[in-house]
């Protein structure tokens, strides 16, 4: 399915046109992103922050496979979320059931940066599948 779901009508956001970086927190692990490279993966949509993270080899776990229909790739965007594309009513709803929602709570396999500013991205500590990072 490659980040999208037939149940839910959007069209995909576009990805970055320029270089920038994204800071996974607490891993405190900075990745480039080129947006020629975009998608990196199969999983979210393309140029999504899960799309992203998985190619760089930062786990976020994802049980419904990127596709908007679950919470568990809620991830907390401390700096440029502002350059992410507009939430949908979708994602709204499935955020509403992660736990620890702040203001800055996205889900990693539906926000799409532009690409106009470098991002700081919290992975809660819940989210991150241990056994996975330690390989």
């Amino acid at each position: 399915m490659g980040g999208t779901n037939p149940y839910v009508d959007q069209d995909a956001p576009q990805p970055a046109t320029q270089k920038f970086t994204i800071t996974f927190m607490p891993m405190n692990v900075t990745v480039e992103v080129d947006p020629e490279k975009i998608p990196y993966g199969v999983t979210g949509l393309p140029g999504s922050i899960l799309d992203i993270a998985l190619a760089s080899g930062i786990s976020i776990d994802h049980a419904c496979g990127g596709v908007c229909a679950c919470s568990t790739c809620h991830c907390i965007v401390r700096e440029g979320i502002e350059t992410l594309n507009e939430m949908n009513d979708c994602e709204d709803e499935e955020l509403s059931f992660a736990p620890g929602l702040t203001p800055k709570s996205r889900l990693a396999c539906q926000s799409v940066p532009d690409g106009s500013r470098n991002l700081v991205v919290e992975v809660p500590n819940w989210n991150r599948n241990i056994v996975r990072e330690s390989h």
